[in-house]
């Protein structure tokens, strides 16, 4: 164990916790400056260490276009990530993700519904998106609540869900006005393309306060892993602590699709990766976050790159690798059953 001292306050590491965090960080600057330098002109690490500064002539292509995608990665694979271990946790299912409960796509349902109807201000397109959220993971629960929530039903009543939002989705978007159809075809696939600090400033302040959420109670979750009885015996109140946790991951999980789209895989595969990275036997939070950033930061910037110079939409690379992961995910649970 590695001991932090600070006055009365004291934080213990164990060896691997705090070497994986320190690499992941590393891991993740780097990514961040691979795709500050990255775009129609390759800029040298210098020159984006210059603009960065207000220094030289490319601070507009680097702060003003760049910077807000790199962020945008960073805090909504964080976001994502958090919201997909909170709700794994909660149900003690790896699969149990906003992606294949159809959380994703009730988000989007809800914000297809005023993109098509009325005039969509981010505040209206992340209220709507929220209710959808919602409502989809309410009648997920209430679904698998019959004979007692079992997480195998859960995952299969989600998957129905998912499928059946899916459907009503492409039927708005088939009636929708032409212009409006094209732009939300390419939205439903989960997209950081034209980002700017307009688009980011309400998203992040909302990421930002459910972070925060989520860090007061990463205590209060790590205790109710002992048990359900021996959480409530230390004084846990399990419902409502878990209540709000799934709120805040449906909150999360709103909030980014309102701004890019349904992005898939981070949620459900970066809570399990950072578990086997950083050897926990619980899924974490903070190994959750750091691996939801990096691998969306990476997943970006494979986007950027695979049809240079057209950008693909971040979702079509993330939905790739996350179906390979969830058969090798599925086939593995399966043979538990």
């Amino acid at each position: 164990m590695i001991v932090l001292r600070s006055g009365p306050v004291s934080v213990r590491f164990e060896h691997r916790t705090l070497y994986a965090t320190v690499a992941l960080g590393l891991l993740a600057a780097a990514l961040v400056l691979v795709g500050l330098c990255q775009g129609a002109t390759w800029l040298s690490p210098a020159e984006v260490v210059d603009s960065l500064v207000g220094r030289g002539d490319s601070v507009r292509i680097v702060v003003t276009w760049r910077l807000p995608r790199v962020v945008a990665a960073l805090a909504f694979g964080a976001a994502l990530a958090l919201a997909g271990a909170v709700i794994q946790h909660v149900a003690r299912n790896p699969l149990g993700s906003p992606d294949v409960l159809g959380v994703d796509a009730g988000a989007y349902t809800g914000a297809l519904l005023v993109l098509t109807s009325t005039g969509a201000t981010s505040w209206l397109l992340t209220t709507a998106a929220l209710a959808g959220a919602v409502l989809t993971a309410a009648a997920v629960y209430l679904l698998s609540l019959r004979g007692g929530l079992d997480r195998v039903r859960l995952v299969v009543i989600g998957i129905a869900v998912n499928a059946i939002l899916t459907a009503v989705n492409n039927w708005i978007v088939l009636r929708a006005d032409h212009d409006v159809a094209i732009a939300a075809t390419g939205w439903s696939v989960g997209s950081l393309n034209g980002l700017g600090w307009d688009d980011l400033s309400l998203p992040l302040i909302i990421v930002a306060l459910l972070l925060t959420t989520f860090t007061v109670l990463s205590r209060t979750l790590n205790q109710a892993t002992i048990g359900d009885e021996l959480a409530v015996a230390t004084g846990v109140r399990l419902g409502q602590v878990r209540l709000t946790a799934m709120l805040a991951a449906v909150a999360c999980t709103a909030t980014v699709t309102a701004v890019t789209g349904p992005i898939v895989f981070i949620a459900l595969a970066a809570p399990q990766i950072g578990r086997r990275i950083f050897r926990s036997p619980t899924v974490g939070l903070l190994p959750a976050a750091l691996t939801g950033a990096v691998l969306l930061l990476a997943a970006d910037l494979l986007a950027q790159v695979l049809l240079a110079p057209v950008a693909l939409p971040v979702g079509v690379v993330t939905a790739a690798i996350g179906g390979c992961y969830l058969l090798w995910l599925l086939s593995k649970e399966m043979r538990k059953v």
